[in-house]
């Protein structure tokens, strides 16, 4: 019979744990980590100059320095799997006002993923650049490892409710511990990456750029598996700690 104070914990546990793979999957599927805001289209020239870069970064070949001009230019916004560009939705980018804009979004694939990265951009003979690379790869494998580590700790805990036992729910803390340390490392990743960038690629003048809601989501979510590994651990000491008193006492 498990007491009313470990329940309240579980419960709570639960519900801590669901909310955070809940922000943790919504922001890993959306494109708002890092939004770049640029000027808006003006004059003739420039206009011919944006959509060669739009197309480019929509038909062209992958190439970091390609895609990383067009999102400085194009009010871009970049995920960990995803680029978009702001654009307007009609072919007279500088002849409507209040134009309708519209958000063209490309992934990235798999073998891009693994792509190493330059020193310079877009110039393969400056050589790799090895931080950078594996920053890039690290953001990338870490909420997948977050994921899969509460997808187990999930399925530990439904056995252990069928077999009507509290024993495994130290390793579940443990297991939720982990998964939010890896995502406080995927943020960490991907903000020391973005960092790095734009120290080799110089923001154009008048262009900024901001943290996206789709980040804090993920963000959030690593305070959350902590505090749920916490409720789990002490459940899990407490309940075992007054087993044993229990059975101390039966025995004397």
């Amino acid at each position: 019979m498990v007491d009313n104070r470990y329940a309240t914990a579980l419960v709570i546990a639960c519900v801590l744990s669901l909310l955070a793979t809940v922000y943790l999957s919504v922001g890993l599927g959306t494109q708002h980590w890092y939004q770049y805001s640029s000027p808006a289209v003006r004059g003739e020239a420039n206009v011919t100059e944006l959509r060669s870069l739009y197309e480019e970064f929509m038909d062209g070949e992958f190439d970091e320095k390609t895609y990383s001009d067009t999102l400085f230019r194009l009010n871009g916004t970049v995920s960990l799997w995803w680029r978009c560009v702001l654009v307007p939705d009609s072919p007279h980018w500088n002849k409507e006002p209040d134009v309708k804009m519209k958000l063209d979004c490309r992934h990235f694939t798999l073998p891009q993923q693994f792509i190493p990265k330059y020193k310079e951009p877009g110039n393969h003979n400056s050589g790799e650049d090895m931080l950078r690379t594996y920053l890039w790869r690290c953001q990338f494998l870490l909420p997948l490892v977050s994921l899969g580590l509460v997808a187990l700790g999930g399925l530990t805990g439904f056995c252990a409710c069928l077999c009507r036992t509290l024993t495994p729910t130290l390793g579940i803390g443990v297991l939720h511990l982990l998964a939010g340390l890896c995502t406080l490392a995927t943020v960490c990743c991907y903000l020391a990456g973005m960092d790095l960038l734009h120290r080799v690629s110089m923001l154009p003048d008048k262009v900024d750029g901001s943290l996206g809601w789709s980040l804090y989501l993920a963000l959030i979510s690593s305070p959350l598996h902590m505090m749920a590994a916490a409720l789990l651990v002490w459940a899990a000491r407490s309940h075992s700690q007054n087993y044993y008193r229990m059975t101390a006492y039966r025995v004397a």
